[in-house]
């Protein structure tokens, strides 16, 4: 992923290859997310006007960087939970043995397939956060791209949410179901502070 041209990355994404696809689209967001952060934190640090928040600052761009590379990871990682999935359902099923070992198959590849969105939302309710610390000491010629930042980790938040849920509609263990439901219900609250911090920020280039 970090060696590969964005354009040609498009590409495939737009072509009828199964990968990568949605659950790469949004990791991708949240990694977009994680460097403008960066790129808000690289634009301020160093500078005299904002030297009482360079400490706050420079945490963040670790945060950031550490995220974007996560994030990436998590796109190729995506793609390979998705094709375990459709290898799992190429499985032979002409006997009941091979129809049971298909059906296994099947639900452990799902577990992967839900985990990897599972992660991407958790990373972007991280972004969203770090990008929300970074405010009140941002240089204030690019407060509009912490907002950004803050769209497109919620973007990231919700095609997880949505990738999650896909995969759980197939999988039979309610006990796994009802967990990782769990889990995901403790990211989904990221969004509102996405939504409010493009808040403060479109009031703060109103002024």
């Amino acid at each position: 992923m970090e060696d590969r041209p964005v354009g040609q990355w498009l590409d495939e994404l737009a072509s009828k290859a199964s990968t990568p696809g949605g659950g790469a689209a949004a990791a991708m967001n949240a990694a977009v997310g994680a460097a403008l952060v960066s790129m808000v934190c690289n634009l301020t640090i160093g500078k005299p006007k904002y030297a009482e928040h360079e400490a706050t600052m420079t945490e963040a761009l670790a945060k950031a960087e550490d995220l974007r590379g996560r994030a990436l990871g998590l796109a190729a990682d995506d793609a390979a939970a998705f094709d375990a999935v459709v290898s799992a359902y190429k499985l032979p099923k002409a006997t009941d043995e091979e129809k049971q070992a298909r059906s296994a198959a099947i639900q452990a590849a799902l577990v992967g397939a839900a985990d990897v969105p599972l992660r991407t939302a958790a990373l972007a309710a991280e972004v969203i956060d770090v990008a929300a610390s970074i405010l009140e000491g941002a240089n204030t010629n690019v407060i509009s791209d912490i907002a950004v930042a803050a769209s497109s980790a919620k973007s990231a938040l919700e095609s997880g949410v949505v990738n999650v849920e896909v995969n759980l509609a197939s999988m039979s263990d309610e006990q796994l179901r009802k967990e990782t439901e769990a889990r995901l219900a403790e990211y989904t609250p990221a969004a509102g502070r996405a939504d409010a911090l493009i808040a403060q920020v479109r009031e703060r280039i109103a002024r």
